[in-house]
């Protein structure tokens, strides 16, 4: 056989290894490791199979994951396939594993924890991947003391900035207290024009209610706010007034919610006044863990 004959042989040979592997990542979504290949292919020498992981890690089929001090190799979905030029596989792995956070990012002990790094060759990881703008820190208004990790191009959930109710890790009380006067006239005003309704007092009491969608629309054209509030934060400021007793809210058949302005009987509860009333984390909340009263800086400046 001559040398061309030869090298032509071993190129299809390896091709055949390498489909073999993808096809075996393919059967084993979860990811495989380097025992798995061998099982699969054990005639495959040790220094072939790094040489054609390596290729393939190259050609971005694989991400890379460090599973209990173990490498695992898992198919990257091509709609996904994100470029780290020049970057070796620790760096490859810091960067799948943030990618995994999405938008909610994840925290240094986290990525410490599932890369298996000592914190000094993190730590050099994650400023080498920052000075790339491959993934930013970003302050959480749940620990401000605290960063998490996520791809430099995402825009950070509403639980990592606080959303509308937040400016600079402040929670913007006076902005809150104003939107919560805005969407109370609002409701009284509709309350106030339904009594004269021509339609009878059924429709009357219909008319009464607001969707937070018209709400919304209500505070939109007021023009009162600098930052764009959706559906979702009106509906916020609608519970509030809920909670205070200055509203109540009426689920449709449809899972439609309305809300009416009524007169309270009793003082209100004043829930609205702390940083709890709006606080898009509360449901994290409890007497233990990283969230708690006793942690939460927002409301001790308010308790001062």
């Amino acid at each position: 056989m001559s040398n061309l004959e030869e090298s032509s042989s071993k190129d299809t040979e390896k091709c055949e290894i390498t489909e073999k592997i993808i096809s075996l990542a393919q059967n084993n979504p979860k990811g495989i490791s380097d025992k798995d290949i061998s099982q699969h292919l054990p005639d495959l020498t040790p220094a072939h199979r790094v040489g054609i992981i390596n290729k393939l890690l190259q050609q971005e089929f694989f991400d890379l994951f460090n599973q209990n001090g173990n490498l695992i190799y898992r198919l990257k979905d091509p709609t996904k396939k994100t470029s780290v030029k020049g970057a070796d596989n620790e760096e490859k792995v810091v960067y799948a594993i943030i990618e995994e956070a999405a938008n909610k990012g994840i925290w240094i002990r986290d990525i410490r924890f599932k890369s298996n790094l000592i914190m000094t060759q993190l730590n050099k990881i994650l400023k080498n991947l920052e000075s790339k703008k491959l993934i930013k820190a970003v302050k959480s208004v749940n620990a401000s003391k605290k960063k998490v990790y996520m791809l430099y191009n995402l825009e950070p959930d509403r639980s990592i900035t606080g959303g509308a109710w937040y400016q600079d890790q402040d929670f913007e009380s006076e902005f809150v207290d104003v939107l919560n006067q805005q969407c109370h006239r609002y409701l009284q005003q509709r309350a106030e024009n339904s009594r004269n309704h021509p339609a009878g007092p059924l429709i009357a009491r219909n008319f009464a209610y607001a969707t937070a969608k018209e709400v919304h629309k209500f505070i939109t054209e007021l023009g009162i706010s600098k930052v764009s509030l959706d559906i979702e934060d009106l509906e916020t400021i609608l519970n509030t007034l809920v909670y205070d007793g200055k509203a109540k809210k009426k689920i449709g058949p449809d899972g439609n919610r309305s809300y009416k302005s009524i007169d309270s009987l009793l003082p209100p509860p004043g829930l609205v006044a702390t940083p709890c009333g709006v606080c898009p984390i509360i449901h994290k909340c409890s007497n233990s863990g990283l969230i708690t009263p006793q942690l939460c800086t927002y409301l001790s400046e308010w308790l001062d």
